[in-house]
């Protein structure tokens, strides 16, 4: 199958009568789509609902099954059109089966408290870091798409477990068409924090659910280098809880994501 760019695959949904698109293996993980990728999927065919451009505030999502390589269909809906905020849901469905459900809320801004707490962090050189393909054990074939450093923390297969993973990552590709699709991509790269604890791949794991909050709207956010912070909340009989936080160039806090996942090893 012809690879083809994000913003492409996007376009391609988002100027679809049947709300179907495709992509190639390039941009699975394992034998899925990658979870950022499948995540933004939904989110395209819900904001097609939207009576008018709203930003979105939180997003849901359940991995059901596999979202395969080729054609994938998503279904969206409309759940209740309010004043301020809109709620939708969608299923993302391939070869023939739901693979992914997601539910989101898109919101309009209003002058509202706001505590003066929220200073921006100061972040890390980016050439502190060590590249991904420089630490490359086992990288999914969707990291091609992708820049990015690991920082500090329990980076993959190193066999040094450490219960939190700090990293830089920026889309290769012009994706700025596509501003909420553009975070929710780059926020499901980092893999479970726990894999450091292992000395070499294969350990299969994959996110259950996940959840994601927008402190700052998508659209005013200008730059393409986003710096996030993971830590473990837990983990045992094969599953573990990890959240994390976003910020992007300017040490702003723009996003809030917390997963469940599963693993196998």
């Amino acid at each position: 199958m012809h690879d083809i760019n994000l913003e492409d695959i996007l376009t391609n949904l988002e100027n679809s009568d049947s709300n179907s698109t495709h992509f190639s293996e390039n941009w699975s993980q394992g034998r899925s789509a990658y979870g950022g990728l499948s995540a933004a999927f939904a989110v395209t065919a819900m904001r097609k609902k939207l009576a008018q451009p709203q930003t979105i505030r939180s997003l849901m999502v359940s991995f059901i099954a596999p979202v395969a390589p080729g054609e994938v269909l998503v279904e969206a809906k409309l759940l209740r059109q309010g004043k301020n905020v809109t709620q939708c849901s969608a299923n993302v469905v391939s070869e023939g089966q739901i693979a992914l459900q997601a539910m989101a809320a898109f919101g309009n801004s209003r002058e509202a408290f706001k505590p003066d707490t929220q200073d921006n962090k100061e972040l890390p050189n980016r050439e502190s870091g060590i590249a991904f393909s420089d630490n490359a054990k086992r990288l999914p074939h969707f990291l091609q798409y992708f820049d990015g450093c690991w920082i500090d923390g329990g980076i993959p297969f190193s066999g040094n477990y450490k219960p939190f993973l700090n990293m830089w990552v920026r889309h290769k590709q012009d994706v700025s068409r596509f501003p909420i699709e553009k975070i929710i991509a780059l926020a499901d790269i980092p893999p479970p924090v726990l894999l450091s604890h292992f000395d070499k791949p294969p350990v299969p794991a994959s996110s259950l659910s996940w959840s994601l909050e927008f402190i700052e709207a998508p659209e005013d956010i200008k730059g393409e280098w986003f710096y996030m912070e993971f830590e473990v909340e837990a983990a045992a009989d094969g599953y573990t809880q990890q959240s994390g936080k976003i910020y992007d160039e300017l040490g702003r806090l723009v996003a809030l994501t917390r997963q469940c996942m599963v693993y196998f090893g």
